[in-house]
C-alpha cells in the first residue's frame, strides 16, 4: 500500500508541473522532453546501480511502457483540450482499473475478492462524486465524441500497460530474477520515449509542410527558445515527480500487488491534488469536491484492511 500511496502523492506534483508546462510548450513537445529527462536520470541508475536492460522481462517491460507511456499519454493530452481535465482525469483513472483487472485475468489469471472489489467500488464513487461536472459546467463538451475516444485510449492504455508490467515480473521470477521499481521504470519509459519521439517528428514533419518552420535567427525561433527555457524548471518538476520516482514508487507497488488494486489508489490522483490546485492556481475546491475525497480514501482505507 505505502509505495502506491507514494506514488499517488508524487503524481500529484507532476501533475501540477506538467499543467504548466503544457501550457507553454503544447502536449506533445512537453511530453516527449520530460520522458526524455526523466529516461537520462533513470538510466543513470539503472546502468550504474542495477540492471541496466537486463532480465527475461525486459522486452514486455518496454512494450508495456510503448502502451502505457507512450499511446496512453498521447492520447491523455489529445483527450484534455477536448473534454477538460476533470472529465478527462475521471474517464482514466476510473476506466484504467477494471481494464487492468481484465488483463490480469486474461494473462496471469488474477482474481479479486469481493471486499477488495466492493472497495475499489468505493475508491471509483468518491472520484466519481468529486470529480463530474455540475450541470452548468462545460456542458458542450461533454458530447465530444473525439475526446471521448481519445479519454478511454489513454485508460486503457494505462490499464493494459500497468498488467503488462506485471507479467513482466512474472517473466522475471520465473527465472528467479529480481528487479527493482526505478530500473523497471527505465525499461518501461525506453518504449514510451520511442513513441513520444515519433509522435514529435511527425508533428514537426507537418508544420514543415504547413510552412511554419522558421530560420533559426528569426523571431519566431527566438520566442520558441524563450518558451523552452520558460518551461525548463516545469519540465524539470514533472519529469522528478512522475516518470523518474513517480513511476519507480508505481513499478515497485505493481511488484508487490496486482495492478487492479495499485490502479484505484493511483486513481485518488486527481483527489489529492485539490490542495495543490487551490494553493498554486488559486483552484478552490468544493465541498463536493471534499466529500468525493473522503469517500475515496475510505476504500483506501478498505483495500488496505482486506489484502
Amino acid at each position: 500500500m505505502i509505495p502506491a500511496l507514494l506514488a499517488t502523492f508524487l503524481f500529484c506534483l507532476s501533475a501540477v508541473s506538467a499543467t504548466r508546462a503544457t501550457r507553454i510548450l503544447g502536449g506533445i513537445s512537453a511530453n516527449f522532453w520530460r520522458l526524455l529527462l526523466a529516461t537520462l536520470l533513470l538510466g543513470i541508475w539503472a546502468h550504474s546501480f542495477a540492471q541496466g536492460i537486463r532480465g527475461e522481462g525486459f522486452e514486455m517491460f518496454f512494450w508495456s511502457g510503448v502502451v502505457g507511456f507512450g499511446l496512453g499519454d498521447l492520447a491523455l493530452y489529445q483527450a484534455l483540450p477536448r473534454l477538460g481535465s476533470r472529465l478527462t482525469l475521471l474517464l482514466v483513472h476510473c476506466v484504467a482499473a477494471p481494464s487492468a483487472a481484465f488483463a490480469e485475468w486474461l494473462w496471469l489469471g488474477t482474481t479479486l475478492t469481493p471486499p477488495q472489489i466492493a472497495s475499489i467500488a468505493c475508491i471509483l464513487l468518491g472520484v466519481a462524486v468529486a470529480l463530474w461536472p455540475l450541470n452548468g459546467e462545460s456542458t458542450a463538451k461533454h458530447f465530444d465524441l473525439v475526446g471521448v475516444a481519445y479519454g478511454l485510449v489513454a485508460a486503457i492504455g494505462q490499464g493494459v500497460g500497468a498488467a503488462m508490467s506485471r507479467l513482466a515480473y512474472d517473466i522475471n521470477g520465473r527465472q528467479d530474477f529480481h528487479i527493482d521499481g526505478l530500473t523497471a521504470a527505465y525499461q518501461r519509459i525506453l518504449g514510451g520515449l520511442l513513441l513520444a519521439l515519433i509522435a514529435l517528428l511527425v508533428m514537426k514533419r507537418l508544420r514543415f509542410k504547413q510552412g511554419e518552420s522558421h530560420h533559426e535567427s528569426s523571431p519566431e525561433d527566438r520566442k520558441a527558445r524563450s518558451k523552452r527555457r520558460a518551461a525548463l524548471p516545469w519540465i524539470i518538476g514533472t519529469a522528478l515527480a512522475g516518470p523518474t520516482l513517480g513511476v519507480g514508487c508505481y513499478q515497485w507497488a505493481l511488484e508487490a500487488i496486482p495492478s487492479g488494486l495499485v490502479l484505484p489508489i493511483v486513481a485518488t490522483t486527481p483527489l489529492m491534488v485539490i490542495p495543490l490546485s487551490a494553493w498554486m492556481e488559486g483552484d478552490k475546491p468544493t465541498m463536493r469536491s471534499l466529500a468525493g475525497g473522503l469517500i475515496a480514501v475510505l476504500g483506501v482505507i478498505l483495500l488496505g484492511k482486506f489484502r
